[in-house]
């Protein structure tokens, strides 16, 4: 019987201490650094890049030119840092490569004009940054909205970008979608929206030219991790 009341108080006294030390450790005052790497994230996930089409006159012969970008997939990265719910700010690198499909009039090397059926393939950078807050939960799951801008890098590529010059165009882009931490505090799915807006490329080209602005549809869908 002595035994068996010396473990009870053995095992009470052990509770005791392991309370105490998580209490004590919750109490601990946050160092400056943990304070600050508990707002950072880091995303990555698959997008969808779906391009709209856009049709106007060219610099050389003021011939219509209809550029036609095919679809594709992509990847998206962001790193964010967030202060509080309405104060967030995040840096995005946007790749994927894809063929736009020019078609038109050209002139040719004798005189007269020839019609243009023409693809560049070429790889599409976007480098972006923003400010992102988040809206009240929808179904008890957090949202997010994020606006901003960047600059779109397209660089023909070697097979298929027929020794076109590559060029950069700036880019505006918001987003909206929600985040759900799984298994972890520290690690989440993040689903959204995302759209891209730009001056269509042409390469450095007049004939290809048509100043007209597009935008991109891009679903994403992907995970985070939180520091």
């Amino acid at each position: 019987m002595n035994l068996v009341l010396r473990r009870v108080r053995m095992g009470a006294a052990l509770i005791c201490f392991v309370g105490m030390t998580a209490y004590a450790r919750a109490q601990a005052p946050v160092s400056g650094l943990q304070k600050q790497l508990d707002r950072i994230d880091f995303g990555i996930g698959g997008i969808g890049i779906l391009t709209h089409e856009t049709s106007g006159p060219d610099h050389l012969l003021g011939q219509t030119i209809d550029d036609k970008p095919g679809n594709t997939l992509g990847v998206l990265i962001n790193l964010r840092y967030i202060k509080s719910p309405l104060i967030g700010l995040e840096f995005n690198v946007n790749y994927s490569k894809y063929v736009q499909n020019y078609t038109g009039t050209t002139v040719e090397p004798g005189g007269g004009t020839i019609p243009l059926i023409l693809g560049i393939q070429a790889d599409a950078v976007e480098y972006s940054a923003g400010w992102v807050f988040h809206p009240p939960k929808v179904f008890g799951i957090p949202t997010y909205v994020s606006v901003g801008a960047g600059s779109t890098d397209f660089v023909p590529s070697r097979g298929g970008g027929h020794a076109f010059l590559p060029q950069a165009r700036a880019t505006y882009y918001y987003s909206a979608g929600v985040e759900k931490s799984v298994f972890s505090p520290h690690f989440g799915l993040r689903a959204g929206f995302r759209q891209g807006f730009f001056l269509a490329p042409d390469f450095e080209t007049n004939y290809l030219t048509n100043l007209k602005h597009t935008y991109t549809t891009e679903p994403t869908a992907g995970f985070y991790f939180h520091f």
